[in-house]
């Protein structure tokens, strides 16, 4: 089973939040979260490009009744994934974005051992800042987003173990909304997206799979001297597969995924140190990961 992975980046610009006062103004620099979108976009004529790291174990699976199941003492499942998230701003209010992904995977299973690496799935965003940050009120941005089949999903080779699946051969167009707030000495984010893949063939099978529905929050709070603490709570549904018309048992699947995280930034080095891990689930591999994402400014 390919698990879905999106990984939104944005990080914190205070090109996009109004000053309230010269003394009520507090827009530190920080990489932002993971997975979770802050509102502030990147402002008109700026480009970003920020590169981040996971180093991804998979320990198990999740099955249909939500019960945890390790992989065998001797098996490991293991990638890397090495992503490009770039911001472009077309105007104080809107940006387009981009996120590339590159993975390599490697599988030990039952003596035998595979690797393989190549392009994954990428994603197409474009983000709009409806109302921007008051003293009381967030800032509120609308995210359109489209996932592009760039990464391998048929044809797979049997001699790799599946380390070749890579995508799931979908474009999936999808709708959201973000929200941010500062509260000295917290920021803290929230988002919620729908997306709906669209019908695919996948090894000459008519494949649809389930509409998926994602909501995360993140924390940051800044304690010295651009030092930052975050933590993110993200959640994850998708609905079951079709195949040829036949709605495939046990296809749907769903997560619960915490991330505590470490960062130190200032106006020109945004840098973080994070771990990701699956608490909880159905249908979906149980992962752990180290993030790190580092964002210089010239």
């Amino acid at each position: 089973m390919i698990r879905r992975i999106v990984l939104l980046l944005s990080a914190i610009s205070c090109l996009s939040v109004p000053v309230f006062s010269a003394e009520e103004e507090w827009c530190p620099p920080s990489a932002g979260p993971v997975t979770t979108w802050t509102a502030p976009v990147c402002g008109k004529g700026n480009f970003v490009t920020q590169p981040i790291i996971f180093f991804i174990n998979t320990r198990g699976t999740y099955d249909n009744s939500g019960n945890y199941n390790s992989l065998p003492e001797d098996d490991k499942n293991k990638s890397n994934q090495f992503v490009i998230f770039m911001q472009y701003g077309l105007t104080d209010r809107l940006e387009v974005d981009g996120q590339a992904v590159y993975q390599k995977s490697f599988i030990r299973q039952s003596g035998v051992e595979a690797d393989s690496a190549g392009l994954g799935d990428s994603y197409l965003f474009a983000r709009y800042c409806l109302k921007e940050e008051t003293p009381d009120l967030p800032q509120v941005t609308l995210v359109g987003q489209l996932k592009v089949p760039t990464g391998k999903f048929e044809n797979l080779n049997p001699d790799v173990l599946g380390t070749d699946a890579r995508g799931s051969g979908s474009y999936d167009p999808g709708l959201g909304i973000i929200l941010t707030k500062r509260t000295k000495p917290f920021i803290i984010h929230a988002d919620a997206s729908v997306s709906q893949p669209l019908k695919a063939d996948v090894d000459n099978i008519p494949t649809k799979y389930g509409t998926y529905l994602n909501g995360d929050v993140g924390i940051e709070c800044f304690i010295y001297q651009g030092l930052n603490l975050l933590f993110e709570a993200n959640g994850f549904y998708q609905g079951k597969t079709d195949l040829a018309g036949t709605k495939i048992d046990d296809s749907n699947s769903e997560y619960l995924m915490l991330t505590p995280g470490i960062g130190w930034s200032n106006d020109q080095v945004q840098a973080l140190l994070a771990y990701q891990r699956i608490v909880s689930g159905k249908n979906t591999d149980v992962t752990a990961a180290l993030v790190l994402t580092l964002v210089y400014t010239f």
